[in-house]
């Protein structure tokens, strides 16, 4: 698809700068761009790029002043970084793949899909299952009985969607996804083996949530596994049986939550997090890379470390830790002075 400069400012609320009629047809990394791509400036490091690449047109902010000569065609936004994800998603819309129903898919007694759906090679949908509009069901996908998925659904090769599952609008599952599996359940015996705890729950997903490439969101033991509206939850994360994850709230890769865990809304879990079972983490929080939650997190928190706790006191002990070869050294060396003194040996 081809737009001009004029087009794109449009879209995306900017000003032009330059050609209006300039043409482009793919959006760009900055240091790769060339004839005909756009890209954006949003970090001072890539700004020699503006310069030395031949671009078609460069999103910058409103008050960017170049610091010599600029051949492209200039768009100015309020904030670049979030004008480039429309752009994304303008240009993503232009090749989706084609809508109706393959004659190689399978779909179950009183299942029923809405208008302009796409449902791929091989897909399996069971009984009594509800697809809304406009979904996107990709070849083999699997959806189990009784699941409910709402319009704009885009659900990629290979998710399994477990029975009696229910799906929001507007939702994006990547390849490989697991919505609805067994949560962990196991009761011990008193000769040491396992029985397992039945799962009978669900899980919820709300609108607007999208989950990255095989990761992982148990069904309840009772009740609801509930992913609230606008979740993003990133490639190879564990969410557990009766989890909740609040609305807008970010998860990034290889993190984890585990059973009856609670996240509130607004948090960002940042990669390979664990979130123990059972306790609460308020609304807005930020969890730092590689943190071990084991406790109850108020909001507006920000922690980090395993066990995690407040960001700032847990820097504090990072810097004395880089210092502790010269503190025994300088204790040692008090000890031998203090008993030298006293005449001990």
């Amino acid at each position: 698809m081809t737009y001009t400069a004029k087009d794109i400012a449009k879209m995306i609320k900017g000003t032009v700068e330059g050609d209006e009629n300039a043409l482009i047809w793919k959006p760009c990394k900055i240091e790769e761009v060339d004839e005909g791509g756009i890209t954006f400036l949003a970090n001072p490091k890539y700004t020699h790029y503006i310069y030395e690449r031949k671009a078609t047109a460069v999103i910058v902010r409103r008050d960017f002043v170049p610091e010599k000569p600029i051949d492209a065609t200039l768009i100015r936004v309020d904030n670049p970084y979030l004008c480039v994800a429309k752009l994304l998603h303008i240009f993503n819309k232009a090749s989706q793949p084609p809508k109706g129903v393959s004659w190689r898919c399978k779909i179950g007694r009183k299942s029923k899909h809405g208008k302009g759906c796409y449902i791929g090679e091989f897909a399996f949908i069971g009984r009594n299952v509800t697809i809304g509009d406009n979904c996107k069901i990709y070849p083999q996908v699997f959806i189990g009985d009784n699941c409910t998925i709402g319009d704009n659904a885009t659900i990629y090769p290979g998710v399994k969607i477990y029975h009696d599952c229910k799906i929001g609008n507007n939702c994006t599952f990547h390849a490989g996804v697991v919505i609805g599996s067994d949560g962990f359940g196991f009761a011990p015996s008193q000769d040491g083996s396992y029985s397992k705890i039945d799962q009978i729950g669900n899980v919820i997903v709300e609108d607007d949530v999208e989950i990255g490439a095989n990761t992982c969101v148990d069904r309840a033991t009772m009740g609801s596994t509930i992913i609230r509206k606008g979740a993003k939850i990133d490639n190879l994360c564990q969410v557990a049986h009766n989890v909740v994850i609040g609305s807008n709230t970010v998860m990034a890769s290889q993190s984890a939550v585990a059973g009856s865990g609670k996240v509130g809304e607004g948090c960002v879990i940042a990669g390979q997090v664990g979130i123990v079972g059972h306790i609460e983490v308020g609304d807005h929080v930020t969890i730092a890379a590689q943190s071990g939650v084991t406790h109850n997190v108020k909001s507006n928190s920000t922690i980090l470390g395993s066990p995690a706790f407040e960001a700032n006191k847990q820097k504090k002990i990072y810097v004395h830790e880089r210092h502790l070869d010269d503190y025994v050294k300088r204790i040692e060396a008090l000890e031998k002075k203090v008993n030298g003194e006293s005449g001990n040996i």
